[in-house]
Formats: structure tokens, C-alpha cells, sequence
């Protein structure tokens, strides 16, 4: 199997803020699974932009993460930022998406909204980054060297 390719800086995150980051969303997306209440996915879509698009250190559900993390004493291991950038951009996208389809056709949103909820507790749950796998056979190759 092929390495993974990410994206690279010299700015560095918690491994674990990110851990939890990621099931808070996943958690978030399950509320809106269960209830069909849209203003959930307009929450997810903002901190997805705050992370993404911001020189804010923390978004707010990134925030509590720290919080957490700093309360139930969870090793800090630095990990770089940049592919959690990248993914914090495509879970952007996928929010923004599913948040525009619970107008236009809601079982599209529904089926967009479960999508990034599997991404983000492959991130959370089993530590898998689905944005170094896009960045790795999509965008590398299509735009990288």
C-alpha cells in the first residue's frame, strides 16, 4: 500500500482535541439524524468555517474539546494542523452541502450528513483522517507536483 500524502505545515494541534472535536460532531449529526431539526447542521456548518476559514485558535465545539481534553488530563500529543486544515475545509463543504439540500431534497442532506458523521468518527473512533485519503488519491494527483 502507498504512503499517505498530506499537506504539511509548521503549525501543530492536539491530537486529542481533534479526537473529540470529531465525535462532537459526529454527535452533532446524529441529533440531526434523529430529530430532522436543520439549525444543526447550520452549527456544524459554522464551525466547520471557523476552523477552516478563521486565525481563531478554537471553534467553539474545538474549544469544549480543550476543555475536555485539559479536565480529563488526556496526554498531549502534537500532531500537525495542516491535514485537519484540509479536512476541516471538506467537512465545510459537506455541512454547507447538507445544509442547502434540507431545502432543496432532504434525504439527499440526510445522506450527506451521515457521510461526514462516518468521516468524522473514523477520525474520532479510529484516529482514520479521510482528508489525507482525499488529499492523498484525489488531490495530489490531480493538482500535485
Amino acid at each position: 500500500m502507498n504512503s499517505l500524502i498530506c499537506p504539511i505545515s509548521s503549525q501543530r494541534i492536539s491530537k486529542a482535541v481533534v479526537r473529540f472535536t470529531g465525535f462532537m460532531m459526529a454527535s452533532m449529526i446524529a441529533l440531526y439524524a434523529l430529530t430532522g431539526f436543520n439549525h444543526f447542521l447550520i452549527i456544524i456548518a459554522v464551525d466547520y468555517f471557523i476552523r477552516a476559514f478563521t486565525p481563531l485558535q478554537y471553534s467553539l465545539f474545538s474549544w469544549v474539546a480543550c476543555q475536555l481534553t485539559n479536565t480529563l488530563h488526556v496526554p498531549d500529543k502534537q500532531i500537525d494542523k495542516a491535514p485537519k486544515l484540509f479536512a476541516a475545509r471538506v467537512g465545510f463543504l459537506f455541512a454547507l452541502t447538507a445544509a442547502v439540500l434540507f431545502y432543496l431534497a432532504p434525504a439527499a442532506s440526510f445522506a450527506v450528513a451521515l457521510t461526514l458523521m462516518g468521516f468524522a468518527l473514523l477520525e474520532s473512533v479510529l484516529d482514520i483522517c479521510v482528508g489525507c485519503l482525499v488529499y492523498t488519491y484525489v488531490v495530489f494527483p490531480l493538482f500535485g507536483k
